[in-house]
């Protein structure tokens, strides 16, 4: 249970860093609304994760999951630019979570 919250976690991220940019500097808002309860859930999410996971392998997953899905949403929804150093770049933050996950089952 406690790594399908940390997913959901991560994604909240997403949310909190896009209604971020929404707000515009906290100046509108329902995206500061937004940003402020998804901020709150996914901190919550990886709280309730951190008690069982492993604080090494848990944030990294969150932020990666963050990271990742808010530079995706940046590129296709945002118009941002999309170039072949951010995807490598994303696949790159992607091997380095999994490569966490798989070094952390060993002791």
């Amino acid at each position: 249970m406690a790594w399908v919250i940390l997913i959901v976690s991560g994604m909240l991220e997403t949310v909190w860093a896009t209604s971020l940019k929404a707000s515009e500097g906290f100046t509108r808002l329902w995206p500061s609304v937004v940003f402020g309860v998804s901020l709150a859930a996914s901190m919550a999410g990886l709280a309730y994760a951190l008690r069982s996971l492993p604080v090494g392998t848990a944030y990294a997953v969150w932020v990666g999951i963050g990271a990742s899905l808010t530079a995706v949403v940046g590129m296709v929804w945002l118009s941002e630019g999309v170039s072949v150093i951010k995807i490598v770049s994303l696949v790159l933050i992607v091997a380095g979570v999994v490569g966490l996950n798989l070094a952390g089952s060993e002791h």
